[in-house]
């Protein structure tokens, strides 16, 4: 009796579906194009090069992923938007240093390859690169069977940007009576969703397919799945042309968490109540029971970004941003604290 001869195949990986993947998802990468590619997808690696466009660069590099917001992918069938998630989370991080994006690479890993749902998640990645300006330069597919569960996949994304040495945002500049600007976010973004998901889905038992909370979506699921926020082309206009002094992503660990990050010792940034909107899934949030300083260091309550401005460039800070549809307000102030650590405080 001859033995059928054991292939990659059956032991779950199957090589053919992977190319044609690579085949469907190549149109994308070239749709992100720009100057600096030299090759892209297919490659061993992607290459870029900075062409003389700077004077003394230097490279800012970010990864992150998507986090339990996946989850929500899952449940509702919809995998177009965490892809656009993917590269903000990255891109918005970078762009704090006040560094361009100039290219995004992406890992995608999955216990057996759909590819529906592989090429919907990779189009909202090249949509997010396109928001951004920068190149899908690459990426990897993982089929690893046996090691997620069935429909289920992770996500993980690379951005790396350049900036001039002599423009580098790292907030030393900050001083007390500079203006903290609130950049609103488009919702959740891609944080504390293991804790949205407890408090809207077990605790208060809404239902995911039922009437979105703030009225502005078709569904609870379209509301909470809405993609994060990519400032990068508004916040690079407004760097070209104001004084920033510093830029903040407000991801995990909210306010009390992030905006320190870009302040000098011996600052606070004091944040007032009621000076932004803060959409109304927040406060179904705390109807669950959950706390207000909880609320503060899980998300971002409204704003996805904070820019940190001298007071006599305010108004024109804020035209610039309104130009670009970001309706940006005046959310607090700096000022002088005793401190061994700058902080942050919501009043």
């Amino acid at each position: 009796m001859t033995k059928q001869p054991l292939t990659y195949a059956q032991a779950g990986v199957d090589i053919d579906r992977g190319d044609a993947f690579i085949d469907r998802i190549a149109p994308f990468g070239k749709a992100t194009h720009r100057p600096g590619v030299l090759a892209g997808i297919g490659g061993f690696g992607g290459l870029f090069s900075l062409g003389g466009r700077y004077q003394d660069p230097v490279l800012v590099s970010g990864t992150d992923g998507v986090g339990t917001k996946l989850k929500l992918a899952f449940l509702t069938g919809r995998h177009s938007t965490v892809g656009i998630d993917l590269v903000a989370m990255c891109v918005n991080d970078v762009l704090c240093s006040g560094a361009e994006p100039l290219f995004f690479l992406d890992y995608f890993a999955t216990g057996r390859l759909e590819l529906d749902v592989a090429t919907a998640v990779v189009a909202g990645i090249a949509a997010g690169c396109q928001q951004a300006g920068c190149a899908l330069l690459g990426g990897e597919t993982a089929e690893l069977p046996g090691f997620y569960a069935d429909g289920e996949y992770d996500l993980a994304g690379f951005a790396v940007a350049a900036v001039e040495k002599a423009a580098i945002l790292d907030g030393q500049k900050v001083e007390p009576g500079d203006i903290i600007l609130g950049l609103p976010s488009s919702g959740l973004h891609s944080n504390g969703f293991s804790l949205a998901r407890k408090a809207l889905l077990e605790v208060r038992q809404l239902d995911l397919f039922g009437p979105s909370i703030g009225g502005k979506h078709a569904d609870l699921a379209a509301e909470m799945l809405e993609p994060t926020r990519i400032y990068v082309k508004p916040v690079l206009d407004l760097l070209a042309q104001e004084p920033v002094r510093a830029l903040a992503h407000i991801t995990g660990g909210g306010l009390p968490g992030n905006v320190p990050r870009s302040l000098p010792k011996g600052t606070r940034a004091v944040l007032h109540r009621g000076s932004w909107h803060e959409p109304a899934i927040y406060q179904a949030i705390r109807q669950a029971g959950v706390e207000d300083l909880e609320m503060q260091r899980t998300f971002n309550l409204g704003l996805g970004m904070i820019a940190v401005v001298p007071a006599a460039h305010v108004q024109a800070c804020l035209a610039r941003l309104q130009g670009h549809g970001i309706a940006a307000t005046v959310v607090g102030e700096i000022v002088a604290a005793d401190l061994p650590e700058a902080d942050c405080i919501v009043v």
